[in-house]
């Protein structure tokens, strides 16, 4: 298996990857959002506040995880003020089980401590929970969130 961080040119297989984390974590498909997808992946790979690592197998795109990077005031109990936020944590039905979710998110942790990131936050799936838990992140009442209506 091959590790390697993505690239502007993995936008398509990106945007795939990510529709197919979302059906798995059962939210349906009721909108196009290949054009938000595109801009997203295009804006954050190229600020680099976007860190997506994908692992390949036989030139197959077979699992991704990216830790997203968001600067908040420093306070004192985080003086970068830095925060990474874990997503697009995905691997293929047929590879799940051999650890390759958690050496990617052992690889994004890493990616965060050389950036002097000391807060790590994420909303886990039911399928992922079990794989962040056994790693060591713990359910918090840290943050609350507010749905907006448009």
């Amino acid at each position: 298996m091959n590790y390697r961080k993505a690239t502007i040119d993995d936008i398509k297989a990106l945007i795939d990857l990510r529709k197919r984390q979302l059906m798995d974590e059962g939210i349906n498909p009721t909108t196009d959002i290949d054009l938000e997808l595109t801009v997203f992946f295009k804006n954050k790979l190229s600020d680099s506040s976007l860190i997506q690592w994908l692992v390949e197998e036989n030139e197959e795109i077979i699992a991704c995880g990216a830790i997203i990077v968001y600067e908040f005031p420093p306070s004192y109990t985080n003086k970068s003020g830095k925060k990474a936020y874990v997503t697009n944590m995905y691997t293929n039905e047929k590879y799940r089980g051999q650890g390759i979710a958690t050496k990617l998110l052992t690889m994004l942790v890493e990616e965060a401590k050389n950036l002097d990131i000391r807060k790590i936050w994420l909303g886990a799936s039911k399928l992922g929970r079990p794989v962040y838990k056994m790693f060591g992140f713990k359910e918090s009442d840290e943050w609350l969130e507010l749905n907006l209506s448009i």
